[in-house]
């Protein structure tokens, strides 16, 4: 069993999502960002960055256990674990960790502060209610997606005409467009990308995960944990 520190979240979906598709065991350590688990000095040695996920592997290379933090890098030790969902050439893995990485310097970021100052900040006390701020990372959200519309035009899926860890990566992110005060008419193929990654059996089993802990944060407490720390 592969040990799986998650909270569902976009980011935590992103593990959950790769060990469903790839039909790998696992047990869930629930690590409660909203109460402060994140900080637990047993927690920091898995994950030094206090951010979920991580995984421990005891079957890691050579048959010794490892540890693996961030999401991105665990998406690729599994895509390489398992042999799937990394393409099957080299241009295909340059492809994939091209997208990757695009998700993980550009969409996760942008689209983490757009839900912060447009959800999250003015409800803090004081509001935080920040035109500058919305406006900016709205725009930039958006002019990602527009990003991967174009790409989409001319891929069935991201990296390709193959599903890949680099569509895991992104679609969390990407199905909450909603909350990021996107509009998906001008982006049909993004729109059509969104459907189809949805509809598969484990992206919806790892997006369902302790589904029912998603909270909005609006208590005192966990705004002061996750925004004052």
């Amino acid at each position: 069993m592969i040990d799986l520190y998650f909270w569902p979240t976009p980011n935590g979906w992103k593990a959950s999502i790769a060990l469903e598709e790839m039909r790998l065991p696992y047990t869930t350590h629930l690590i409660n960002i909203g109460k402060g688990d994140q900080f637990d000095p047993e927690f920091l040695k898995v994950s030094p960055n206090n951010r979920m996920p991580a995984i421990i592997d005891p079957d890691g290379p050579d048959g010794a256990p490892i540890s693996v933090f961030e999401s991105g890098a665990i998406l690729m030790y599994l895509g390489r674990k398992t042999g799937r969902f990394y393409g099957d050439t080299e241009r295909d893995r340059i492809s994939v960790e091209e997208w990757l990485m695009w998700q993980m310097g550009g969409v996760g970021p942008m689209a983490g502060q757009a839900h912060h100052f447009l959800k999250y900040a003015p409800q803090l006390d004081p509001p935080q209610d920040l035109p500058y701020a919305k406006d900016r990372y709205r725009a930039e959200v958006g002019r990602l997606y527009g990003v991967l519309d174009r790409r989409l035009a001319e891929n069935e899926y991201v990296a390709g005409d193959f599903y890949s860890i680099a569509d895991m990566s992104i679609w969390g992110w990407a199905s909450l467009w909603e909350g990021q005060q996107q509009v998906l008419e001008d982006k049909p193929h993004f729109t059509r990308w969104l459907e189809t990654v949805g509809a598969r059996t484990g992206v919806q089993a790892g997006r369902a995960l302790h589904a029912e802990l998603r909270g909005d944060h609006s208590d005192k407490k966990s705004q002061n944990v996750l925004f004052k720390r």
